[in-house]
């Protein structure tokens, strides 16, 4: 994973994405650096906008999430109504799920 890492970094400080760049980074953050990796990488993004890729990785899996349940899942839980709805002591605890559940490469960098 450090490789990818490498690579948004790069690719978010606008530097080029070469085998010496990807591996000074590596060095610096003290990573035992492979160069068959190194130079698969680099060609494995040759070809690739990365700022495309991070966007539609970062929608996917909210687009995938209604096909999981399928229509009658969705549908059923549209129709349930919470049970301690009129329970006004528990809205505290509700805040909490409202919290972010921590997917997407979004929760990797800020």
């Amino acid at each position: 994973m450090e490789y990818i890492y490498t690579a948004l970094i790069l690719n978010e400080l606008d530097e080029e994405i070469t085998e010496d760049t990807v591996t000074a980074v590596l060095e610096a953050a003290g990573a035992d650096v492979e160069d068959s990796r190194v130079k698969a990488l680099v060609a494995a993004l040759e070809d690739v906008d990365i700022e495309e890729a991070v966007e539609t990785a970062a929608v996917a899996p909210a687009a995938a999430a209604p096909a999981a349940g399928g229509a009658g899942a969705a549908e059923a839980a549209a129709t349930e109504e919470p049970a301690d709805e009129a329970d006004g002591a528990d809205e505290a605890e509700d805040d909490d799920d409202d919290e972010p559940s921590g997917e997407g490469l979004g929760t990797l960098f800020g």
